[in-house]
Parts: C-alpha cells; structure tokens; sequence
C-alpha cells in the first residue's frame, strides 16, 4: 500500500511538473474541428459504411455507438499528453466507450491495444484488448485469461452528470500509461510497448468528442 501511495504521488509529481511546462511544449490538434481527415476507421464486419458511424457537427465528434468499431490516427505516437474532451449526449444509461492506446495492430473490431475505459462508472479501468498486457494486470490462480481482462480504476468515479462534458488527460511515457478523469487520478498501467496508435470507441451508445490534442512529452 506504501508502494502505491508513492507511485502516486510521483506521478501526481510529475502531472504537475509537466502542466508547468506545457506552453513549451508543441500541442498538436488530432481532430482539427472540421473533418475526420486524420483518422481511419473501423467498423465491425464492415457491415455499414464508416460516415454512418463517425461524423463531425459543430465542431464536434459524434460517434454513433453501433455497428461496435473504433476511429484511430494514421500515425503512431509515444511519449506524449493525450487530451480529450467526451460527454454523452443522450444520457448515462449504458453508456459506454474508451480511448485506445498504443495499438499495435488494428484488428475488427477490437485492436491489439489498451483501452482506457469510459463507461458509465468505470471511467479510467484499463481494458486489455487483442492480446495486449499490462504488468499490473493479476489473473485468478488457477483459471483462463478472460477475453477482456481489467485493471481497475484506484479512485471513486469522478464523471460529470449527462450532458456535460468530461475531461480525459492521459500520460504515456515509455511504456506507462497514467489516466486522469476530470483532474482526479484513476490508473497507472505498465505496458511493453513504447508507441502505437490511438483510437476513439464506437460501443453501444453515442458519445461525443472534441478538442483532441496531444503534447510530446
């Protein structure tokens, strides 16, 4: 538990230290307000055509929740602040969704990669998806790996009601990934891998996206 609390702190540290910095760093826009134009898509079995799915109005991200699938950059990125911006229009009922991190290898319809879970309530779990690992992740002894094994968030849900919009600030450095939802700590994973792309999710229930940056870090 000692352990623990320091690694937060150190990492509280750090968050601090780099928000300090940021103006001297070069914060990129993945979405530029207007079009999807830097983003490829996925769609689960390619069943409808990905603009049914992912569309921008007024600025805004509106991913439609079904068919399942994911958006994600052309490029890989490592060593950055990850900003999002999300709310759920329609309110929380069910409400589901992630930000995919360090995707190595963009399958349909979940990658090899780490989700940052927003769902309702677990907002800040890590979902390992396709395969991916984290070094916190502990399975139960003497049974199978599940399909979408968890490691969950170290604080109370901090989501804003319905409506409103939350704010996503994600760390990667090296192969450590640390999440803040709404300015509170949530979850500090340990990955191998140091670079990847990064997705927004399409799972069962529209959601909204903007001011999508990131910062080399």
């Amino acid at each position: 538990m000692k352990k623990r609390m320091l690694s937060m702190a150190v990492v509280a540290a750090a968050f601090l230290c780099f928000g300090s910095d940021a103006n001297a760093q070069k914060t990129t826009k993945l979405f530029n307000g207007k079009d999807l134009s830097g983003w490829n898509f996925v769609v689960d079995k390619n069943s409808v055509p990905a603009e049914q799915v992912y569309s921008v109005k007024d600025g805004v991200i509106n991913i439609a929740g079904q068919p399942f699938g994911y958006m994600y950059t052309k490029e890989k990125y490592g060593d950055y602040k990850l900003h999002v911006e999300y709310r759920w229009p329609n309110g929380k009922e069910k409400a589901n969704s992630g930000i995919f991190l360090l995707i190595e290898d963009p399958k349909n319809p979940f990658p090899n990669g780490i989700e940052c879970n927003l769902m309702l309530d677990n907002a800040g779990d890590f979902v390992l998806l396709g395969g991916s690992d984290l070094a916190e992740y502990q399975g139960k002894s003497g049974q199978p790996r599940p399909a979408f094994p968890v490691v969950r968030k170290s604080n109370p849900d901090s989501e804003k009601p319905a409506g409103e919009w939350n704010e996503a600030n994600i760390f990667v450095k090296d192969g450590v990934i640390t999440v803040y939802i709404n300015g509170v700590y949530q979850n500090t994973g340990t990955n191998k891998v140091k670079e990847g792309y990064i997705g927004l999710q399409s799972e069962g229930k529209e959601v909204q996206f903007r001011n999508v940056t990131i910062t080399p870090w």
